[in-house]
Parts: C-alpha cells; sequence; structure tokens
C-alpha cells in the first residue's frame, strides 16, 4: 500500500529527518532531472523551462535545473516573480512554483497546449489537503511526488491535473502512516480462497431490501453477493408481490411495514452477514433501526442510511459496513469540509462503524483510524444500481468471512475495476456480472 500524509504531516515528516533540508532537496532534484530526461527522450539539444518558487518546491526545481545542465539540457529558470505572461518554446516545463502547502491561487505563465509538463510534488496551484483548484493550475503530463502520496493528488479536481503520478523514495521515514492508497497487489492478496470442503451454508447471507417498485436494487445486490462468492443468498423484500430476484437466491416475503420481526426470523449461525437498505423505502425507521440489534456483521446501505441509525451505532454487538455516497453522507450527519480523509475518519471512529464513502476516489475508514484510498473507480459508475452492486459485494465478502475492513476495501477496488474496464455506457447488473473476471485477472496479474 501506498502511503498518504497531509501537507501539515509531511511538513512533520521533513522536520523530523536527520539529513539537512539541502540533502533532501538534492535527492528530490536528481528524481526530477532523471524524470524529464525520459520525458525528453534525451538531452542533446532538448531546452527546458523550470518555473520555480521560493520554498523548497522551487529548491528543488533550482536543483534540478542544475543537474539538468550537467547533461547538456538547455534550461532556463523562471522565478515565480517575475512577470512573465508566457513560457518560450521549449521541449519541457517544469513546474516547481508551489507545494502542497499553497493555500491562494496561483496562475502560472501561459504554456503551448503541445509542451509536456512535468510537475514537481503536486501541479502548482491544486490544493494538497482537498485536491480543489486555487487559481488556474498546468496540467501535468507527469507528477512526481515525494515519500508519500498527498490527499490533492488523488481527489478531484486536482487528481485529473496530475498526469501520471510517481511516488520517490528520498530516504524519509513514513512508518506511522494510518492512511494508504491500495493498488492491485494489495487487493489480490486479500481476495479470500474456497476451502476443498467448501458448501453453501458456510457463507450464507440476508439481503432486506427492495420497497414495492424498487425490487431490482435488492435483485442487484443479491446478484454481485452471488458473483463474489456467497454461497446462499436469502433475498428478503417488503416489496415483492411473488417469486422474483436471481434463481439462485431464496425468497423471504415481507410484511410492507414493521418488518423488522420477519426480517431476522430464522436468523441463525449460518447467515454471516446482513445487507439491509437497497431499495427499501425510507417509510419504515423504526425497522431500520431495530436491524441495528442483529448480532451479525451488518451492511447499511441506500435507504438504511438515515439521521435514526446515527445514536445506535457504536453499542451495535457487532461490526458494522455504512456505504453512503456524498447525499447519504449528509443525512447521517457527516462532516462536510473538503478534507474527505479526515472526516471519514472521525465519523468511523466517533461511532465504531465502517465507512465506505463512495466518490470518484472512495474513502474507506475503520474505527481504529486507519484509512484505505480507493482510486481505481471511474465516472462510469455514475449510473443507477452500481451502488447497490457494491453493497451486495461487501455483504457477501463478509459472508466469506473476510475481515470487515478488508471486504469494504476489496469491495471498492473491485467494483471500481469492473466499472473501469466495462467503460461507459455499463448497466449496474453488467458490472455485477464482470464480478469473476476481474477478481480473476487480479489474482492471475500478482501471481
Amino acid at each position: 500500500m501506498i502511503p498518504i500524509v497531509t501537507p501539515e504531516e509531511m511538513g512533520a515528516v521533513d522536520a523530523a529527518a536527520p539529513e539537512p533540508v539541502e540533502e533532501l532537496i538534492d535527492r528530490a532534484a536528481r528524481v526530477v532531472a532523471r524524470t524529464a530526461i525520459e520525458m525528453l527522450g534525451g538531452v542533446y539539444g532538448r531546452r527546458v523551462v523550470v518555473i520555480a518558487g521560493p520554498g523548497n518546491n522551487g529548491a528543488d526545481g533550482r536543483v534540478a535545473a542544475t543537474h539538468l545542465r550537467r547533461r547538456g539540457v538547455r534550461v532556463r529558470v523562471i522565478d515565480t516573480l517575475e512577470a512573465v505572461e508566457a513560457v518560450a518554446s521549449c521541449d519541457l516545463v517544469i513546474d516547481a512554483a508551489f507545494g502542497t502547502g499553497l493555500r491562494r491561487p496561483y496562475d502560472p505563465p501561459a504554456v503551448d497546449a503541445t509542451t509536456p509538463v512535468l510537475a514537481v510534488d503536486i501541479p502548482s496551484g491544486v490544493d494538497g489537503l482537498t485536491g480543489e483548484l486555487l487559481g488556474t493550475p498546468l496540467r501535468a503530463d507527469r507528477t512526481v511526488t515525494f515519500a508519500a502520496l498527498k490527499p490533492g493528488l488523488v481527489f478531484e479536481p486536482g487528481r485529473s491535473m496530475c498526469g501520471a503520478v510517481t511516488v520517490a523514495d528520498i530516504g524519509l521515514d513514513l512508518g506511522d502512516a494510518t492512511v494508504h492508497a491500495v493498488t492491485d497487489a494489495d487487493i489480490a492478496a486479500l481476495l479470500p480462497s474456497r476451502p476443498p470442503d467448501d458448501h453453501k451454508w458456510r457463507t450464507g447471507l440476508r439481503i432486506v431490501g427492495g420497497g414495492p417498485g424498487m425490487t431490482g436494487a435488492a435483485i442487484l445486490a443479491a446478484r454481485a453477493a452471488q458473483r463474489v462468492g456467497a454461497g446462499i443468498v436469502q433475498l428478503a423484500m417488503p416489496g415483492a408481490a411473488g417469486s422474483e430476484g436471481p434463481l439462485e437466491a431464496v425468497g423471504q416475503p415481507l410484511p410492507g411495514h414493521a418488518w423488522a420481526a420477519d426480517a431476522v426470523k430464522d436468523l441463525d449461525e449460518r447467515i454471516r452477514a446482513v445487507l439491509v437498505g437497497p431499495g427499501l423505502g425510507r417509510n419504515d425507521p423504526a425497522s431500520v433501526a431495530a436491524m441495528l440489534a442483529v448480532e451479525t456483521a451488518l451492511v447499511l446501505d441506500g435507504d438504511a442510511l438515515i439521521d435514526e441509525i446515527v445514536p445506535l451505532l457504536a453499542s451495535r454487538p457487532a461490526p458494522t459496513v455504512l456505504t453512503p455516497h456524498d447525499g447519504e453522507w449528509a443525512r447521517l450527519g457527516g462532516g462536510g469540509g473538503g478534507d474527505r480523509i479526515g472526516d471519514t475518519r472521525a465519523f468511523a471512529t466517533e461511532h465504531s462503524v465502517i465507512v465506505i464513502r463512495k466518490g470518484p476516489t472512495t474513502v474507506v475508514a475503520a474505527p481504529d483510524g486507519r484509512v484505505r484510498v480507493v482510486t481505481s473507480g471511474t465516472a462510469a459508475l455514475a449510473s443507477a444500481g452500481t451502488g447497490d452492486v457494491l453493497a451486495g459485494m461487501t455483504v457477501g465478502l463478509l459472508a466469506r468471512g473476510v475481515d470487515p475492513f478488508d471486504a469494504a476495501t476489496t469491495a471498492a477496488h473491485v467494483h471500481g475495476r469492473a466499472g473501469r474496464e466495462l467503460g461507459d455506457g455499463l448497466l449496474a447488473g453488467e458490472v455485477a456480472d464482470a464480478l469473476p473476471g476481474v477478481i480473476r485477472r487480479l489474482r492471475e496479474n500478482q501471481a
């Protein structure tokens, strides 16, 4: 996993380093120079412009310019204090104007659209904590950041300004990092394997959802749970008129109101996890609140994410996973600031839950303060029903005995990968059906 630290935390790491700051700057500058030469495809006859600011970021750029000159590259350094309206024709621009600590708008000199840009640490003008744009940053083709990712590199709109991001090791100690971005290799290691003597009742689960006119949401969740390996799926739907759902699911009709007692009937140790909420409707909050008393792992999604449950979360007798998008997050009373990592972690620790806070970049937070950031997502998943698929994947992995934090992380990452493979125009059901192939390829690529 790749550590992620805030600009403030990175400052503390820099300050604690035993090496003098000049040594760290030289290490960073050498990485920048090597990356620049890769982008240039050589040094002979190449021209580079470095836009350098007053701080350590600018120092990285200036020292990189020195290393490039020694290799024979013609380099011009533009100080951000110079009144330069446009960068002269060159083969590469190195943006070393401002780093992750910038808090005011920055408008760089104009650069020809065909000229590649290499950003040092972060494109200048991207807020290092939130990813918000301060002014009009140059869109980078590549970004070299040091020691760890910064939140502004993984959250939109900053993420789209960074191009390909490389994390360079310059010898700083990040052993205490509690926030990490996950990779395919990380997820491949978390994917469960079936024991040779497995049978369906070892991985049973129940889904409670699908109110009148909205049974499709619960059915999609069931389909996704089956696709990640749940042995048996019981589908309890207040809105079901008869036998609805996948042929392989076991139907359990519920009354249209005050359904909680029926939803937990015969809920024994063979049911390893329960999902409540997809397409449920918000007309029976008392029944949703009653479900928090079940003594098994619980996933709350969609219409179960209501403010009435919040005071009950910390006293839950078993692990709880919440899957809010931003609208549901607001309904739960979650923090509305730009620090998505900090706000999500605070909610998870206060209420003793795991949170999958969905978005272009998904934040998964655990009650113990650990956070994992999932960057596999794509705008193609902005389609009705894909959230129900994610909820079904999560409960399916819980039923298979995966640690709740790992199950949430794995579901979010694989869900994003499936969306990326299918692309624009995907249907939620197609995401569910693509899951076995995505999982197989993740395993094969790391074998």
